[in-house]
C-alpha cells in the first residue's frame, strides 16, 4: 500500500485541497459526532496541515499552530483517521509532532483531547494537564507533551 504524507501551509493550499480537508472535518467532527460547533475558527490561515494519503485517497489529517496561536504551546489538533483501528490516526499524530519539532522548534506540545481519546494521546507521551471540560460540545481535556 503506498502511503504519503502532505504538509502545506493554508496559502499553499489548492481550492480541492482545503474543500477535502474540510469535508472530512465536518464528516467527522461535526456530523458523526453530532456536535454543533463552528469548526471555522479563524485559526487555519495560521495553521500547518497535515494529510495522510494512502493509494491517492485522503486517510488521516491534523492541523499544526505554533505557540501563541491557539494555545500558549505549540498545539496539535483537528486529528482525524478515516478509518479507525489500522494505524493512520497514531501515523499522522507521530509525524505532527515530527513537523511540531522542525517547523516551530516545539519542546512542549499542548492539545485538547477529546476525553474519550485521552488513552490515544497517552501512547505518544501525552499527558493529562488539567481537568474535564466541555468545548466545542464535547468533553474535552488538555493534555502536555515534552520532549526528552
Amino acid at each position: 500500500m503506498d502511503s504519503n504524507f502532505i504538509c502545506k501551509r493554508f496559502q499553499e493550499l489548492s481550492l480541492e485541497e482545503l474543500y477535502e480537508i474540510l469535508r472530512l472535518r465536518s464528516a467527522v467532527f461535526v456530523v458523526e459526532q453530532d456536535a454543533v460547533y463552528q469548526d471555522l475558527d479563524d485559526l487555519d490561515q495560521d495553521a500547518l496541515h497535515l494529510r495522510l494519503y494512502k493509494d491517492g485517497r485522503l486517510a488521516a489529517y491534523a492541523r499544526i499552530l505554533k505557540a501563541g496561536t491557539y494555545l500558549d504551546e505549540v498545539a496539535i489538533g483537528r486529528v482525524i483517521a478515516v478509518e479507525r483501528g489500522v494505524g493512520d490516526g497514531l501515523a499522522i499524530f507521530t509525524k505532527a509532532i515530527q513537523i511540531a519539532q522542525a517547523e516551530f522548534g516545539a519542546e512542549r506540545i499542548k492539545i485538547r483531547a477529546q476525553l474519550q481519546a485521552k488513552g490515544f494521546y497517552e501512547k505518544t507521551g501525552f499527558r493529562c494537564c488539567g481537568e474535564p471540560f466541555m468545548y466545542e460540545g464535547l468533553v474535552h481535556v488538555d493534555m502536555m507533551w515534552n520532549k526528552e
